[in-house]
């Protein structure tokens, strides 16, 4: 069963990534990490299933965060 959209939005946000302001039209939103030089880009409504895509986009993401983050307590 796929993770809805806001799902997502709450795992990004626990690991530290802040939401872009309002960056063009529709249902994209933008998060940003200070260990990331790229956002990861969400589109979709809160209510509506993520794409796999997206699950798979925001999975290394996180993953990535957490090494990074784990390279610089050492």
């Amino acid at each position: 069963m796929p993770k809805k959209i806001k799902d997502l939005k709450r795992l990004l946000q626990k690991a530290g990534f802040v939401l872009l302001p309002k960056r063009g039209k529709g249902s994209h939103s933008y998060w940003i990490h200070e260990l990331l030089p790229k956002p990861v880009v969400l589109s979709g409504k809160d209510g509506g299933d993520a794409k796999p895509y997206q699950e798979k986009r925001v999975d290394e993401a996180l993953k990535t965060v957490e090494r990074l983050q784990g390279e610089e307590d050492k």
